[in-house]
């Protein structure tokens, strides 16, 4: 408000006065004071005082102490920086306060809340009304958007409630719990497809409410909020614990529940949960999800099985009347369908209704449930849970008199017990599967599963003889078939200690003798005559001949010749003794207000050494899983008596063909039993060779750089060969790579043992086209070693013009296998022929190569003003030292000058980090149409000392096209007539402004080019779009124009726009398309005048800049080129003008847009 000081003191000052003191009358101590100023009215009038002196007036009366109370904006409605700084000030200041009474209002609510809850222990304290006030906290965060608040809020009141239960467990019980002990007459479980369940929080504020009534209203109010937040799973997860935790409240609350009740609750509620979870995400994050909510589908089928035993829907003669009767109250306790789920065929009511309904019903319902939780189970790795579910199964399956589907589920059992080493368990499980395996005449899985117990010390040494004397009776049966073999893991049987290789290093020569000593234990409780004992051996010849040399055989062989093996698992569970002792702690849980104890207990540290899964345990149990292999090449020993414990057996055999020979299989046989260790591991190996001349080139680093010296070793490996004096490596140059001669070169002689035998410096000769290293003398099955360092010259590949609007432009990268995304450096290969002594045919080698350096190019525009842009991107591990930047025409033009914009001459560049050089384009005449650069930087390794030879620079060439400002585009958007600021909702004029900044030049020569009598002019399209939807663009909102190419041609285009949105919005973006003709011979049907706005044309050579009033007339007869093809006509083509050509002055522009005065919902867009 801007009043004189006479007006000030006759009515604004009252005004003001009353308005404070209503203020005073309400407690409202929030309040702001705006003075505005118009500096237009200040010049005309000359007897009005400066601001300050009416600033001052209110700030004495009524800012005295709250001098922030009062703010001034100065003329609100001119578009100048004076304006925009109060503007900023006054929002600031708003905000501020807005802020801050928020704050207070809230902070104040939060205090009488925390008062309230402070009062719990007096008597007459009310945990329903607490929360009742607490939960309407939590509809305000939740009206606010502050989801996660206001789920803190509902955690809160769970927490508190939960403490009281477990306090009253402990005998220090509040009076107000005794209405949530009232005997449950309801179970119809959890309600979550409400936002609120308005029936159960009436009843919580009427103190109605049971302890299930308050736990699932809570729970309903959490699981809305987790799906605001997108957290669907962690629904889930508290729901499971949801569920947990009542069943046992309501045993500490000594709250009575009828048999059978709060299963029916935790059934439905899972259900619930389950089918509310799916509503919300689709099925691919459900299957991506199973662990989380596999949990409740373990617990509803455990709740149906309780069900099913309970209403005697598994016993053998079906449910009888009392049972009958028990599923009646049961179905009566669940009321009748909600309204919301009436329509739902598979609801959890229906599902539990028709699964108490008969014995065929539940049997279905709970198969299908066991079922799907195995599976899910199964499916995320949970093999043990999966295994528990599966034993419930063979319970329910030994009671309906079907072992046979029984036995895979106990079969399930034991792996459990043997991941978990439960030792009785398995033991007792291992017996009842024997004789169910027996009954129904599985004769080699009792065969196996007798084994087993046979060597289980938890027997007694009569029912280990018993089991043990079981295996021999069947083997001296005759057999009916006699090739028939009985083929069982030798595990149980027996097992490998120890092999002893002589020699020692298990390589020999064609011809030569090899023995093998292996210790085997035996695990029965008896003497047991083996037939013989056989070693299936497996013959290959590598295809990688490398493997055969001297070297590779030497550097894996066996310490001493001897290869211990690791314990195999054992038939019988790992003993108490061999685990890790017990690390139990005692633990105390205090009361924080009078440090009384709580609880107390004791805790095991370790755990997780104790329970950890041994899952290769588990394949003992699987029957016929063995294989015999059949082979050539065997070791076999005959007659031999294995006692109970240690048993030396030897094996001969003499190497007849070069290769590997490796130990695959360890078999016994007693009679037509045959026990296999079908795979001897570690793998046991011996080789016998004759060895090839070899050449190995590999670089000593991961990769190779280029442009600065690497070493690359060489390894020859002689075999059967022996270097004379004289021979040598002829290695033809590349063009690229360098081979550099240094006189300190040597190279080392090793023998077949790596053991080093001679020191010998190289003699290095280069020409033209080959490079000569010759070779010091060395013996047959020697290896020689030498380095040699390469360089191969830096370089980027040529690339074109800009590639895309921005002028960037992307080098060709090549890889040797796919092409890969991301930043990656660009390789080279450098191939290199070889020539060897022991050979006639030359060996290639390939040298990858990596460019250090990733190099770009952008184009930047300042009006007609161009900048060139290179960076230079470090891909390396290794720092540099850059120096010497260059950019260069190499089309030699005169009147175009480079101007560098970097001062320093070195520059350091770092690993993964990047530099940025800049040129300034100047040029005197005409620019050129296109600019071909090159760019170069002499560059060194920054950790290195002086390189003995000097560095070829990096270079980049690249083209820029296009790259002068044609066109200067300026948007302005005017408030509609009569109003001082754009509104949202009202229509607004958008003025755009085209202007030609350069006569004709070589690019305007194209197919858009017409020459008339006075000028040169071209088509152009523009088009207005707003991709932030900020604005709705009415009527037309592109159209072509007839450009004139002289400097300073305008063109001024009107549209309307409406904004959408309150606050500062940025200008819609208009782009600039050139206008090219069809080449069609119908063409000429279509009138090309039609398509050209005419209007608000000028070519202003003087600076006028007067609108043209025509533009508004005829824009309603103009046809828009974006419209729909007429039928029957050719259509133009468009053609987008290049980043370079056009400026866009009015980018960054915003606009100032108030909301309408009739508006209820303010919407503010904020950029």
């Amino acid at each position: 408000m801007e009043k004189d000081t006479e007006v000030y003191k006759a009515t604004v000052k009252d005004d003001l006065t009353k308005w404070q003191n209503v203020l005073k009358a309400h407690s409202s101590v929030d309040w702001l004071i705006v003075i505005v100023e118009n500096d237009a009215k200040k010049k005309n009038k000359t007897n009005i005082l400066p601001r300050t002196s009416i600033v001052d007036k209110i700030r004495n009366d009524f800012c005295n102490k709250q001098s922030d109370r009062c703010v001034v904006l100065s003329d609100p409605l001119k578009d100048s920086s004076r304006t925009q700084e109060s503007w900023n000030a006054f929002l600031t200041k708003l905000r501020t306060l807005l802020l801050m009474s928020f704050t207070k209002n809230l902070g104040k609510f939060e205090d009488d809340m925390r008062t309230l809850r402070e009062k719990r222990t007096e008597p007459g304290w009310s945990f329903c009304e607490y929360f009742m006030v607490q939960e309407e906290l939590a509809f305000v965060f939740e009206m606010l958007q502050q989801f996660e608040d206001a789920l803190v809020q509902y955690d809160e009141l769970d927490a508190l409630f939960s403490q009281y239960v477990v306090n009253f467990g402990a005998g220090d019980g509040a009076n107000w719990l005794t209405f949530f002990c009232q005997p449950v007459k309801s179970w119809n479980g959890l309600i979550l497809r409400k936002p609120i369940d308005m029936e159960k929080r009436e009843s919580i504020q009427r103190r109605e409410a049971t302890l299930l009534d308050l736990r699932s209203y809570l729970f309903s109010r959490q699981c809305t909020l987790l799906l605001f937040l997108q957290r669907p799973w962690e629904v889930a997860q508290r729901a499971l614990e949801l569920l947990h935790n009542c069943v046992q409240e309501l045993k500490l609350l000594e709250v009575s529940v009828p048999p059978g009740a709060l299963d029916c609750w935790v059934f439905l509620s899972c259900l619930e949960v389950l089918q509310r979870i799916e509503g919300c995400c689709d099925r691919a994050q459900i299957d991506s999800n199973i662990a989380h909510t596999v949990g409740l589908w373990s617990y509803a089928t455990e709740k149906l099985k309780s069900l099913g035993y309970l209403c005697g829907l598994v016993s053998e003669k079906g449910p009888n009347s009392e049972d009958l009767n028990r599923t009646v109250d049961l179905l009566a306790g669940l009321g009748a369908e909600r309204p919301e789920t009436a329509n739902t065929a598979q609801s959890p009511y229906k599902k539990l209704k028709e699964a108490l309904s008969s014995v065929e019903a539940f049997e279905k319902h709970y198969l299908d449930l066991s079922h799907a939780t195995i599976e899910m189970y199964t499916s995320i790795g949970r093999i043990r849970s999966a295994k528990f579910v599966g034993k419930d199964l063979a319970e329910f399956y030994m009671r309906k008199k079907a072992p046979q589907k029984a036995e895979i589920y106990l079969q399930g059992a034991l792996k459990n017990y043997l991941a978990e080493g439960w030792a009785l368990p398995i033991t007792h499980t291992r017996k009842q599967l024997a004789e169910c395996q027996k009954h129904l005449g599985q004769i080699e899985n009792y065969l196996q599963t007798s084994s087993l117990l046979a060597s289980d010390h938890h027997l007694t040494e009569e029912e280990r003889k018993h089991f043990c004397q079981e295996i021999l009776d069947f083997a001296s049966q005759p057999s009916d078939n006699p090739g028939h073999k009985i083929v069982l893991p030798m595990q149980s049987f027996a097992q490998l200690r120890d092999l002893h290789f002589d020699p020692s290093n298990a390589v020999v020569h064609v011809g030569g003798v090899l023995c093998i000593e292996i210790t085997m234990c035996s695990q029965m409780p008896v003497p047991v005559h083996v037939e013989q004992i056989v070693v299936n051996v497996h013959f290959s010849i590598e295809k990688n001949s490398y493997r055969k040399t001297a070297e590779w055989l030497t550097k894996h062989k066996t310490s001493n010749g001897i290869i211990n093996f690791p314990p195999e698992t054992a038939p019988f569970p790992v003993s108490q003794n061999s685990l890790p002792a017990l690390e139990l702690y005692e633990m105390f849980e205090r009361s924080p207000s009078d440090n009384s104890l709580n609880t107390t207990g004791i805790i095991c540290r370790n755990v997780h050494m104790l329970l950890r899964r041994q899952e290769s345990s588990s394949s003992l149990e699987m029957p016929s899983g063995v294989a015999l292999e059949e082979g050539a090449h065997v070791l076999r020993c005959s007659h031999v008596t294995l006692e109970p414990g240690a048993n030396q057996i030897t094996f001969r055999t003499q190497a007849k063909e070069p290769g590997t020979y490796t130990l695959r299989q360890l078999c016994a046989s007693v009679g037509s039993v045959w026990f296999v260790l079908p795979h001897i591991y570690p793998i046991v190996q011996y080789d016998v060779y004759s060895q090839e001349p070899q050449l190995h080139v590999e670089p000593l680093a991961d990769s190779l750089l280029a442009g600065i010296p690497q070493k690359v070793k060489f390894t020859v490996t002689t075999g059967h060969y022996t270097i004379k004096n004289g021979d040598s490596l002829q290695l033809s140059n590349a063009e690229a790579m360098l081979i550099l001669c240094q006189a300190e070169s040597r190279a080392v002689v090793y023998s077949n043992t790596r053991e080093q035998s001679s020191d010998a410096a190289l003699r290095i000769q280069s020409s033209d086209k080959v490079t000569s290293i010759s070779l010091p003398v060395a013996p047959a099955y020697h290896v020689i070693e030498f380095e040699l360092e390469v360089l191969s010259l830096p370089s980027a590949p040529a690339l074109g013009g800009e590639s895309d609007m921005l002028g960037m432009a992307e080098p060709h990268r090549k890889h040797k296998d796919k092409q890969k995304t991301g930043h990656c450096m660009v390789t080279t290969d450098h191939k290199v022929s070889i020539d060897c002594p022991w050979s006639i045919y030359s060996t290639v080698i390939a040298l990858t190569f990596s460019v250090p350096f990733r190099t770009t190019h952008a184009l930047l525009s300042s009006g007609t003003r161009k900048y060139v842009q290179v960076c230079v991107q470090n891909l390396s591990e290794l720092d540099f030292q850059l120096s010497d930047s260059y950019l260069v025409d190499t089309s030699d033009s005169t009147d175009l000058q480079l101007v560098p914009l970097n001062t320093q001459s070195q520059q350091p560049i770092y690993s993964k980090q990047s530099v940025f050089f800049v040129w300034e384009l100047k040029w005197t005449e005409e620019p050129p149409p296109s600019l071909h650069c090159q760019f170069s930087v002499g560059f060194s390794p920054a950790s290195e000392e002086q390189l003995s030879i000097s560095l070829k620079p990096y270079t980049y060439e690249f083209k820029v096209e296009n790259f002068f400002t044609l066109y200067n585009v300026k948007a302005e958007i005017f408030p509609p007539s009569g109003m001082e600021y754009c509104r949202t909702g009202s229509l607004c004029s958008l003025e755009v402004l085209i202007t030609r900044l350069s006569d004709l030049l070589e690019v305007d020569k194209d197919e858009a080019l017409t020459e008339s009598d006075e000028h040169f002019s071209t088509k152009l399209m523009y088009e207005v779009v707003d991709n932030s939807s900020n604005w709705a663009v009415c009527g037309k909102s592109c159209g072509v124009i007839s450009m004139p190419v002289a400097a300073r041609a305008i063109h001024r285009v009107h549209m309307e726009v409406m904004p959408l949105f309150a606050g500062y919005l940025p200008l819609p973006d208009v782009r600039l398309f050139k206008y090219l003709p069809h080449h069609s011979a119908h063409s000429s049907q279509l009138d090309a005048d039609s398509w050209i706005e005419n209007d608000s044309l000028s070519v202003d050579k003087h600076g006028d800049d007067q609108p043209d009033s025509s533009s508004l007339k005829s824009r309603g007869s103009v046809h828009s080129a974006c419209s729909s093809e007429h039928k029957g006509l050719p259509m133009p083509r468009l053609q987008a003008l290049p980043a370079g050509q056009v400026f866009n002055s009015s980018s960054g522009t915003q606009v100032l847009v108030i909301p309408s005065q009739d508006d209820h919902v303010l919407e503010v867009s904020v950029t």
